[in-house]
Order: structure tokens, then sequence, then C-alpha cells
């Protein structure tokens, strides 16, 4: 308990936050109201690369996946200050995953590889001077309910650092992902989710693309990518937070945390879970201003990385929400908008699926 107490004020300092909010601000202040959906990361990962990464043989993981015809359409929301302005994008035509990533997807890639993700590497005590090197085990970031928060402001009373969290433990030791084979795999950082993609012939889509698959044609101003209505004929049509967040999730939809992919209707593309279950990694930097010189042909994001909140991190596009996700709190899960990540981050609400260009 004494290591998992101070590592836990180092991610105080350290980690980082997804925000939600709406309103016309300045977005070089990104003063919209603050919604903690997830957090991140602990410096020495930033420079412990795979020694690996970028020279597996190819594998195949069989994933179905979906063409989609390239095209023009409205990007953006008028509901969040780093979605604007609504511009006009047209992206070529490309393959897309019909779902997430799953567990059993990449164990066979571990298998394939011996490819040791990000949670799972030791901290380098180097990045930590003056901490005893025994507190610094290998981990990562858990949501849990607490019987009761003060204030919505300290994120750290619902996600805490969990010793042995990782994609086979995405709660910790004492969870596992038998049995969950079907769910989206998570508790990854970038490069993981980038290193899956080049193993399997694959890459992370852009934010622009990913989007336009979102729609799926639907360009009209809706709230959600598959509507206005968060149900149909009574049953939820995505994998989001029912209840009081964050202390009791009444499960409406049938879980509480991620659900096995295909568990909700899929879109007019023939995409699931475009919406909820897990945030998925884009390959675009994150910057709030980036819409403002946006290419209108296949824009792939700035060069670099800032955020005004946090300039001193570098973080990629997540997009899509996830079971965490709900219209009082973390509402980044709605049409048009834009979540972003630390990329040396791993959540157990995080994943990613990949593209294919033709």
């Amino acid at each position: 308990m004494e290591i998992i107490s101070k590592l836990s004020i180092l991610i105080v300092i350290l980690f980082i936050s997804c925000h939600s909010g709406r309103g016309n601000v300045d977005v070089q202040q990104s003063a919209d109201s603050i919604a903690v959906c997830h957090i991140g990361a602990i410096p020495s990962r930033f420079t412990a690369l795979h020694k690996d990464t970028l020279s597996y043989e190819k594998g195949e993981d069989n994933v179905r996946m979906v063409f989609i015809r390239g095209g023009k359409f409205k990007m953006g929301s008028t509901d969040f200050v780093d979605a604007q302005p609504v511009h006009a994008v047209e992206v070529n035509s490309f393959y897309m995953d019909e779902h997430e990533v799953t567990n059993a997807q990449f164990e066979a890639f571990v298998k394939a590889t011996d490819y040791v993700t990000v949670a799972e590497r030791p901290l380098d005590p180097k990045e930590f001077p003056g901490v005893d090197p025994a507190m610094l085990v290998p981990g990562s970031a858990v949501f849990t309910n607490p019987s009761k928060v003060d204030g919505m402001d300290n994120f750290l009373q619902w996600w805490q650092y969990v010793p042995g969290a990782n994609w086979r433990y995405p709660e910790g030791p004492n969870s596992s992902i038998r049995g969950k084979e079907d769910h989206p795999v998570t508790q990854l950082a970038y490069e993981d989710a980038e290193a899956y993609a080049k193993w399997a012939g694959k890459r992370l889509p852009t934010e622009a693309e990913w989007e336009y698959a979102a729609k799926a044609g639907n360009h009209t101003s809706e709230t959600y990518y598959w509507g206005s209505e968060k149900k149909e004929n009574g049953k939820w049509l995505a994998n989001i937070f029912q209840g009081d967040f964050p202390m009791k999730n009444t499960k409406e939809d049938g879980f509480e945390t991620t659900s096995p992919v295909k568990s909700f209707p899929a879109n007019a593309y023939g995409l699931y879970d475009m919406e909820g279950n897990v945030w998925e990694w884009c390959s675009d930097f994150y910057r709030p201003d980036y819409y403002m010189q946006s290419p209108k042909s296949n824009p792939k994001g700035p060069s670099s990385s800032h955020d005004p909140q946090e300039p001193g991190l570098v973080k990629r596009v997540q997009r899509g929400g996830s079971f965490l996700c709900n219209d009082e709190y973390c509402e980044r899960y709605k049409a048009g908008s834009r979540g972003k990540g630390e990329v040396n981050s791993p959540t157990n609400n995080v994943g990613f699926r990949c593209v294919k260009d033709i």
C-alpha cells in the first residue's frame, strides 16, 4: 500500500487528462469545462522503446475489414472548442477494421513477436531521483468506483496507479482477459497500437478517416454518430456509463467495463463501437487549433503536438469515447468531438482499430 500511495503522489504531477465541455472559448486557453476521462504517463516511458518495434515479420490478424469509399464531409463540431471550425474535408478510399482490436488478436501478435508493452516495461530510476527504486514497479492506471467523492476536480478519487496492470490484467493482477478474448484490448500506449498495426500490415487511422467512417454518410448535425437518441426500442446503442458518475454505474447497457466487440448495432458502413466501449488511438498529433489550418484533402494532423493545458506532454488524438463516457461528465464520445491522450499513457479504457490503404 505504501508503494501505491507514494506512486500516487507522482501520478498527481505527471498524469494527464481528457477534457470535455461546450462553449466558444479561446482555443489557446482550452478553458472549456474540464471532465477527466482518463489519465497518463510516467516519464521514463518516453525513451523505453521496444527494440524490435520496427523489425517484425508481418503477420495477419484475419479480422474483417470494411471498404470505406472516399468522399467529402463536414468535419468537427460546434459544441466543442477544439473541434472548430467545422470544415469541409475530403478523404481517399480505405479499408477499416469492422471492430476494435481484441484481446485474442493482440495475444496472437505478442505470441508471434514477443512484444512487451509499455505498461509491462521496467521504470527507469534515473527518471525519479530520490525515489526508492523498489517503488518503481511496472503498472498502469485503472478506473475504480469510489464510495464517495469530494467534488469532481480530483481525478485520483477514481483513477489509481495499479502495479501489475497491463493488457493481460487490465484492472490489475487479480483480473484477467480469460473469457474476454472477444473484448477490445486495453492498457496500450500509442506505440503498442502502432507496433501491432505494422505487424498486421496496416496502420492507425487519421482522425479525419476515423470521423468520416463514424459518420457513415450521415452529414447532418446529429448529437451522436447514429442519431439523436441513445436508445432504440428500449435498448442502448453504445457501451457508455449510466448512473451517477463515478460512484455508481447502473449497467443498464449490460456492461460495467468493456463489452465484447459487435455487442451493439453497427453503423451504416458496418462498423461497430464507433462510440463507447474504448477510446481509439488515431495517428494525428493533438493540437486544439489544428482545424484552423487543416488541409482540405486527406489531413494527417499537425507536425507536432501541443496542448496548452499541458504543453510539455506529447499527445495524439483519441476518438469515440469509452464505457466511462456520459452526457453529464465525459461527453467526448459525441459526434465530431475529439479526445486526446499522452502517447505513453495506457489505461483500461483505451484501445484501437486499424485501417489499410487501397
